[in-house]
């Protein structure tokens, strides 16, 4: 892992947690990882999908790859090894899981109380899930449920991915649906990536993406139009206040 030069005022642990697949759980953490380092906080980035390691392609981020599947369980050794970094590192951690590894993952997580024993030796435990519009509504919104039914803190941040089409069931946004309502109380913030025009907004951002690169990255480089990196920054600076705001800064 490779480390952000600044400063930290504790340790902090980002789980990027869904069992459905392409909905922009990779893009979320990447979004964090360079959040915080946009904070001078101290980074270790983690990639733990065994299937697509997405994350580790954003070569600035200095991603380590971490293979925590072995034969459809959790590795205990490396999950260890993991937990023993945690547990003994300064700096903020943003872990990116695949969703082959969500249910696996997610029972070894619980099964250990990991998430008690971080928190009880003073790391602060987030769990970042991902619920999208459009045809995977209905399975994120699953996931977000699973994982809230079983968590006893209040660590969820909940990232309401709007690029598939807006996040409304029967009408009713998340903030109205009943298994938000249900576990609110589990939420700790709520973090939205608004659609905007696809022409622009969408078609810059998909650009960004794929060719791996951070905002500061795009926004530097030679490679996008001045228009275009001047709305990479709005997007940037909308997503990164809204981090700010639930208080993970």
């Amino acid at each position: 892992m490779t480390k952000a030069n600044g400063n930290s005022e504790g340790t902090s642990v980002h789980f990027a947690l869904q069992g459905k697949g392409g909905v922009g759980k990779s893009l979320i953490a990447s979004v964090l990882c360079q959040f915080f380092v946009s904070r001078d906080r101290a980074l270790h980035a983690v990639d733990a999908d065994p299937v697509n390691q997405t994350l580790a392609e954003y070569r600035a981020l200095g991603v380590e790859r971490l293979n925590l599947l072995k034969e459809g369980s959790v590795d205990q050794r490396q999950f260890d090894i993991l937990m023993e970094r945690i547990l003994t590192e300064t700096g903020t951690f943003v872990v990116d899981t695949g969703a082959s590894t969500f249910i696996p993952l997610w029972h070894y997580l619980l099964e250990n109380k990991a998430l008690e024993f971080l928190s009880g030796r003073g790391r602060h435990v987030f769990v970042h899930t991902v619920i999208t519009g459009g045809q995977a509504l209905g399975d994120t919104l699953s996931g977000f449920d699973q994982v809230a039914e079983t968590t006893v803190q209040r660590n969820l941040v909940v990232w309401l991915n709007e690029y598939f089409g807006e996040v409304k069931q029967h009408g009713a946004c998340f903030a109205d649906m009943a298994v938000y309502r249900t576990h609110r109380e589990k939420v700790h913030g709520v973090v939205a990536i608004v659609r905007r025009n696809a022409d622009t907004f969408g078609r810059d951002v998909e650009d960004m993406i794929s060719r791996k690169l951070t905002f500061d990255e795009a926004v530097n480089g030679p490679d996008f139009t001045i228009m275009a990196k001047q709305r990479l920054r709005v997007i940037q600076r909308d997503l990164f206040e809204q981090l700010e705001a639930i208080g993970l800064s």
